[in-house]
């Protein structure tokens, strides 16, 4: 099996967030798509395989973390939009049947990768006893972000607040069933982006996830609202840190950006 690693969400290597990639001509049994993703050790790994003509899609995708399989992952399948593109397996768009329904990704002449995906719908909830403590700062507004993504999306105060989140990851990981989504507005939109936001997953093996595409199908609707316009920047500020260019469609938001594959070889067992 060949085996790529690819930075999503960037336009230069070691940034972003890193995915594994691999094409495959059927999928192997879950037991084993799972130790590769362990043996990966990125947040997610993709498999994908050409599907007959025809049909509603033309590539199966699924996407796994270390420790499980997920509904939806916005930066592996950037990557394997990517990987499909630039080795020419694929040309134009590209729909990805997937356990979130089939998901269309679409290159632009600049080089980057439009994503469209369903929309999170945002259902506002009280913050559960303990999340302050746990995150490490007090909730301004809290959002239940649907089945497909299963987060809490949590408003703190400011950017610097964000930035400076050292959360309890043991103790945040009784409030959701994937993690929480941290986000401000941005300090100074001057600077590019119009909202920041960090990602913790501890129930999927993830501590903080570097760039998530999935994160922003909730922060598009989110931020929009609050600034009155549908087409946003999201930087995410981990270490890696990576921008998200959103546009909300109602129901579908488009997120759009690069990546860089940094690695590329083979799977010898």
């Amino acid at each position: 099996m060949r085996i790529r690693i690819v930075d999503a969400f960037t336009d230069r290597p070691f940034a972003g967030n890193p995915a594994g990639v691999l094409l495959l001509d059927a999928f192997p049994d879950d037991g084993r798509l799972q130790r590769i993703a362990l043996e990966v050790n990125h947040a997610e790994t993709a498999f994908a395989h050409r599907l007959p003509a025809g049909g509603e899609a033309d590539w199966a995708l699924r996407w796994f973390t270390p420790a499980t399989e997920v509904a939806m992952c916005g930066h592996a399948t950037l990557a394997t939009a990517h990987v499909l593109h630039t080795t020419g397996a694929h040309e134009g768009p590209v729909r990805f049947a997937t356990r979130s329904g089939v998901l269309v990704a679409t290159p632009g002449e600049d080089g980057s990768v439009t994503l469209d995906f369903p929309t999170a719908p945002l259902t506002p909830v009280e913050a559960p006893a303990g999340v302050a403590a746990a995150l490490g700062a007090e909730p301004l507004t809290v959002l239940d972000t649907g089945p497909n993504i299963r987060d809490l999306l949590v408003e703190v105060a400011d950017e610097k607040t964000v930035r400076g989140l050292a959360p309890d990851l043991k103790a945040l990981a009784v409030h959701s069933e994937r993690g929480v989504i941290a986000t401000a507005r941005a300090e100074d939109p001057t600077r590019g982006y119009d909202y920041v936001s960090r990602c913790f997953f501890p129930n999927v093996g993830i501590d903080e996830d570097p760039v998530t595409g999935s994160a922003h199908t909730a922060l598009a609707p989110f931020w929009s609202a609050r600034l009155g316009r549908p087409e946003l920047t999201g930087l995410q500020a981990s270490p890696r840190s990576g921008r998200v260019r959103t546009h909300l469609r109602g129901g579908r938001t488009l997120l759009s950006g690069h990546a860089v594959t940094v690695i590329d070889g083979e799977l010898l067992v």
